[in-house]
């Protein structure tokens, strides 16, 4: 079968469709990149691609910065906290040009769909050159970071990042930050304005956070965001000095402040969310706004462990994301939910198995604006099948497949990876990126020499 064929068929062993359990021999139809039919207990047709092992919707990641992937593991020594992280980082976001930045998002997505990655939200505040002027293409390198997700086989959320200023007190940007501004919230939007939709690329907007936004420019942000419905995202809370210095400015949270300032809602997804009060996860719980973990992150940056199950209980839908790219694996990253609230709490069972799947699926895919990460009639036709004989999953079979998945399992298990109906990942190779391992290597080599 052809690797971009339009009507397609695949049949999966098992297939996880959302209830308790997989369920088994599952034929999935494809026209136009689009689920048409879902047959249980049938046996594979003619011409059908077999999915052997546990089929999965295609998995979201909801927090990215891709060109983070270059400093994996050279933050491990002789940086204490996250702000000298952030200087490291920061050296890597000097270098970049268009070409050095397209090799490392291209090799870095294809790390994506080689761990089960359909869907990427790619949260973007890299806008101009070194001097912090325009491109003659005002969003030259959104562009890049588009192409290069859609070449490695991705759809991705192009979260486009209002980033404004150096701290709550309105401090200008300086130095490699000057690559972040557009001046204005207006001079921000009307950049966002010449961005448009594609079959595999969405518009998404970003309040970076309430230290590079100012007070007046957080409810202008998100109004013009829910004016052109798109996903709203924002990071919230990730460090005690945010808050602190919220406080100190404006006698409130940054959960308190945005929630005066309307910035959120069904449409919004708070990353990190690590530091909150009781009454900041009453309000975001209550406005239905989306939480995305980045445990690894977390974890590396010792940021803490967010109050994942109570922002739950209060309504929050949780996603994940492998933002800096300490690792790529969202199933480390949604095991790591449940993991970390037990060792903190004492106790097991925060969260239901099928809680788990959905928050890298179905959760992921509507806080990017994509209608997928379901097996069913309507949804995009992505999809990840896991093997169920690997040294880690071998004995899934005989169990709870599902959730021997979701605790076991890591992105090494993934043997097919489509997206729209389209095969980019066959038996774990990439099928047009040979060789993802040296790809980053050349990449990141270029950006540090």
């Amino acid at each position: 079968m052809s690797a971009r064929q339009a009507n397609a068929a695949f049949h999966a062993e098992l297939a996880w469709l959302g209830g308790d359990e997989p369920t088994a021999n599952v034929l999935i139809e494809v026209a136009d990149g689009v689920i048409t039919r879902v047959s249980t207990n049938v046996d594979a047709p003619a011409g059908a691609h077999r999915l052997r092992g546990l089929t999965l919707p295609g998995l979201a990641n909801t927090h990215s910065h891709v060109f983070h992937r270059a400093i994996r593991g050279r933050s491990q020594s002789g940086v204490a906290d996250f702000w000298s992280w952030r200087t490291l980082m920061y050296g890597v976001a000097e270098r970049l040009d268009p070409e050095s930045l397209y090799a490392l998002a291209h090799a870095t997505y294809a790390e994506m769909a080689l761990s089960g990655i359909t869907s990427v939200g790619e949260f973007f505040y890299l806008h101009h050159d070194l001097g912090g002027k325009k491109y003659a293409n005002p969003n030259e390198l959104g562009d890049v970071v588009v192409r290069a997700a859609n070449d490695a086989g991705l759809r991705i959320t192009l979260i486009d990042t209002c980033y404004l200023q150096a701290d709550v007190h309105g401090a200008p940007l300086d130095g490699v930050q000057r690559r972040f501004d557009d001046g204005s919230w207006e001079a921000w939007a009307s950049r966002v304005d010449l961005l448009k939709d594609t079959d595999t690329m969405r518009v998404g907007a970003a309040i970076h956070s309430v230290r590079a936004v100012p007070r007046a420019a957080l409810a202008p942000v998100a109004d013009y965001a829910a004016s052109r419905k798109l996903p709203l995202h924002v990071h919230l809370s990730e460090q005690p000095a945010e808050n602190e210095a919220s406080l100190e400015a404006f006698g409130i949270t940054p959960t308190q402040l945005l929630a005066a300032e309307g910035a959120l809602g069904g449409r919004t997804t708070a990353v990190h969310a690590t530091h909150l009060t009781e009454e900041d996860i009453r309000l975001l719980g209550s406005s239905g706004t989306t939480i995305s973990m980045c445990c690894t992150t977390e974890r590396d940056l010792a940021d803490g462990v967010g109050p994942a199950s109570r922002l739950a209980a209060a309504g929050s839908p949780i996603v994940v994301g492998s933002d800096a790219h300490m690792a790529i694996d969202l199933f480390e990253e949604v095991r790591a939910i449940e993991l970390d609230e037990r060792l903190i709490s004492g106790v097991r069972g925060h969260f239901r198995v099928t809680e788990l799947a959905a928050a890298m699926t179905s959760s992921g895919a509507a806080s990017l604006g994509w209608n997928a990460g379901r097996i069913e009639v309507g949804a995009l036709a992505d999809l990840v099948t896991v093997v169920l004989d690997s040294p880690r999953t071998a004995g899934a079979r005989g169990g709870d497949p599902l959730a021997h998945v979701i605790f076991a399992a890591t992105g090494s298990d993934v043997d097919t990876v489509i997206v729209g109906g389209e095969l980019v990942v066959d038996e774990g190779r990439h099928r047009t990126v040979d060789a993802v391992g040296p790809a980053l290597e050349s990449a990141i080599n270029a950006v540090f020499d």
